[in-house]
Parts: structure tokens; C-alpha cells; sequence
């Protein structure tokens, strides 16, 4: 069987992502949804865990010798080779309180690189998507769009500079709450988007800044793709190309440097 292509496996992506799409837009705001509390105290709903299965589902059935590793069922990453990392509902916090503001994620990792993200949001009308080496791109239902090429902002001043983060709590809670407010007032506005949100607008070049001092690495996978193919840059505050360091910052590149300083003093 010949080796399948970054193409394909986008493709594919994006066809499951369809099937997600469905399994969460039939749960949101449903009457009968039920919230329960993981043991970090996040929530999950009946919508996470079946969206996930319906992932591996699909995955099992077009690519059986595939790992998985998703936020509800866990997994392993192995060291080399192929997995998926699928984050059923990305942002299950809005999800459960009737907030249109969550998506799926998918992303593919080979030999421990993100090479294939997919993040699609249904309630928005909005989706992104990515492979290496073939750009990213978006498509918006409200506005007739169906696949149009994105790319990172060309603000290269801190001080015009929009940056976004999740909540207040994350950089207390290590510490750091100082750094963040410094940041906010070394640019020109910001918001607080949080989750998937912020990144695609980063890769939209809505936004030029994302730090986020808490995430894992189903929440950045796929974004980091999207990212990265827009022209921009996702790594850890240590500003290594990483998804599992435990904090990420997205930028269009030409801020990078400069956030770090701020928020990752030496």
C-alpha cells in the first residue's frame, strides 16, 4: 500500500470533522444534556464522550494502525510514528452554558510533528484547516465561504499589537500575573477569547498575540498546524515548537520574541 499523503490524510480530517460536527450540534443546548465533573474539576458532557467515539470510530475504520490519544479516553503517544489527538469539544465550559464559542479538534502527529489540524466550530458557522506545506484556510458559513486562504497579521509593533488570553486565573494560579498585566500594557488591546478561539484568529491575523500559561496538547494541536501555515508561530513560552510543554504562545512571528521577553523574563 503506497505511504498516505499529508492530502489524504486532511481529507480525512475534514470528513470526520463533519461527523463531529453533527454528534455536537445535535447535543448543543439540548434539554437532557448531562454535565458531569472530571477529577481536575473541568467539565465534561454526554456530548464529549460520544463525539470522541465517534472520532475513533471513523479513525479505526480508515486508518486501523493509527494511535489515538484524546482528552475523554486517553491514550499514549508513542515516540515515533503516527497519532491523532482528538479534543472532542474544545471548550465544553461554553458548550454546557449554551455558549456558541467551542469546536473540535483533530490533528495528526507524525514522528512527534503536528501535520495535519483540522478545528471546526459548528455552532460559529466556522471552520479551519491545515497541512504541512499546503497553507491554511478557512471556511465561514454566514458568509458563503467556502475554503479561502488565511495568514498571520504584519504588525510588527508590540504597541499596536492585539493579544488575547484564556482567563486571569491561569497566571495567577502560577504566579505570573504580574507578567501578563505587563504585556497588556506594553500593546495596544486585550481580550481574553480563550480556547481554540484566539489561535485561528491569530492565523487569521485578527489577532497578532495569544498567551496562554495553562493548555495542553489536544488543546494545540491542530491550531498549532493552523498556525504555522498561516505564516505564524506556536510555541512554548520557552519558545520551543512544542504542544506539550504545558503553555503555549501563538504570535504572527514578527512579535514573538518580543512577548517572550515579557512574559519569560531570563
Amino acid at each position: 500500500m503506497p505511504p498516505v499523503t499529508p492530502e489524504q490524510d486532511l481529507e480525512l480530517a475534514i470528513r470526520i470533522a463533519d461527523a463531529a460536527d453533527a454528534v455536537t450540534h445535535d447535543r448543543f443546548r439540548a434539554t437532557d444534556l448531562r454535565v458531569e465533573r472530571k477529577p481536575d474539576r473541568t467539565p465534561v458532557t454526554d456530548a464529549d464522550v460520544a463525539c470522541e467515539d465517534e472520532v475513533r470510530r471513523l479513525l479505526a475504520e480508515a486508518r486501523p494502525d493509527d494511535t489515538v490519544l484524546g482528552e475523554e479516553r486517553g491514550g499514549t503517544a508513542p515516540d515515533a510514528g503516527r497519532y491523532w489527538i482528538v479534543d472532542p469539544i474544545d471548550g465544553t465550559k461554553n458548550f454546557s452554558r449554551g455558549v456558541p464559542v467551542f469546536a473540535t479538534l483533530l490533528a495528526l502527529v507524525v514522528d512527534g510533528e503536528p501535520t495535519v489540524g483540522v478545528v471546526s466550530a459548528p455552532a460559529l458557522g466556522r471552520r479551519w484547516w491545515a497541512a504541512r506545506g499546503t497553507g491554511a484556510f478557512t471556511s465561514d458559513v454566514a458568509r458563503g465561504i467556502a475554503a479561502a486562504p488565511i495568514g498571520v497579521s504584519a504588525i510588527a509593533d508590540l504597541g499596536d499589537a492585539y493579544v488575547s488570553t484564556t482567563d486571569l486565573d491561569y497566571w495567577r494560579e502560577i504566579g505570573a500575573r504580574d507578567r501578563w498585566v505587563a504585556l497588556t500594557e506594553a500593546t495596544w488591546e486585550s481580550r481574553a477569547f480563550g480556547d481554540f478561539l484566539h489561535h485561528v484568529l491569530v492565523a487569521e491575523g485578527v489577532m497578532d498575540v495569544v498567551a496562554e500559561p495553562g493548555a495542553s496538547a489536544w488543546d494545540l494541536a491542530a491550531p498549532a498546524v493552523v498556525v504555522r501555515e498561516a505564516g505564524g508561530r506556536l510555541t512554548d513560552f520557552a519558545g520551543t515548537d512544542r504542544i506539550d510543554g504545558g503553555d503555549a504562545l501563538s504570535t504572527n512571528g514578527l512579535l514573538h520574541d518580543a512577548v517572550r521577553a515579557i512574559i519569560r523574563p531570563a
